[in-house]
């Protein structure tokens, strides 16, 4: 019995510290974590969901913005740490042309329920599990949570991030954009 209780602790922490491992390298090297991406440079997937307050959205109806497409959950921590920060940049640069988009892979209720508690002032849509499959068609091979897409004002994708991200982080990669 003891050895099993090793075993499943040394697991545990090997799949923390590869997992924070990656965390780290990503943040250091976004630039790098997207030239690998297949979609870069690649006309961003359309799709389309109804948000939250039950409007048919599409992507292509933020064409000629700058976009970030988050896919997140309301039961993911980094998810919900990086909220706060894309509600500042939204309102920050929404009269530039920039536009966050946020599509949640989630039940419409409780997504409903956290944007309005949060004060989420972009669009929000709760795909549940067809959000996963979307996720991919935007380079997210690995089904991360929260992954962001960049796509520029010509549709095309510029930047994927897998992992949170800060308001530096962003602004880093929109602004040469606006």
């Amino acid at each position: 019995m003891k050895r099993w209780i090793i075993a499943i602790i040394v697991l545990a922490v090997a799949g923390a510290a590869g997992f924070y491992g990656q965390q780290y390298f990503m943040a250091k090297k976004p630039q790098a974590a997207a030239a690998k991406s297949s979609v870069i440079g690649q006309p961003r997937p359309d799709f389309r969901y109804k948000d939250i307050e039950g409007n048919m959205r599409s992507a292509s109806e933020w064409d000629g913005k700058v976009l970030l497409v988050n896919f997140w959950a309301t039961w993911c921590p980094p998810c919900k740490k990086e909220i706060p920060a894309f509600i500042e940049i939204q309102e920050q640069y929404k009269d530039k042309g920039f536009q966050i988009v946020g599509i949640a892979m989630d039940d419409e209720d409780s997504v409903k329920d956290y944007a309005d508690t949060m004060g989420m002032n972009y669009p929000v849509m709760a795909a549940e599990i067809d959000a996963v499959e979307l996720s991919r068609r935007y380079g997210n091979r690995i089904s991360a949570l929260p992954f962001s897409v960049f796509v520029d004002r010509s549709g095309k994708i510029v930047a994927t991030k897998a992992g949170g991200m800060n308001k530096q982080m962003v602004e880093k990669i929109i602004q040469p954009l606006l």
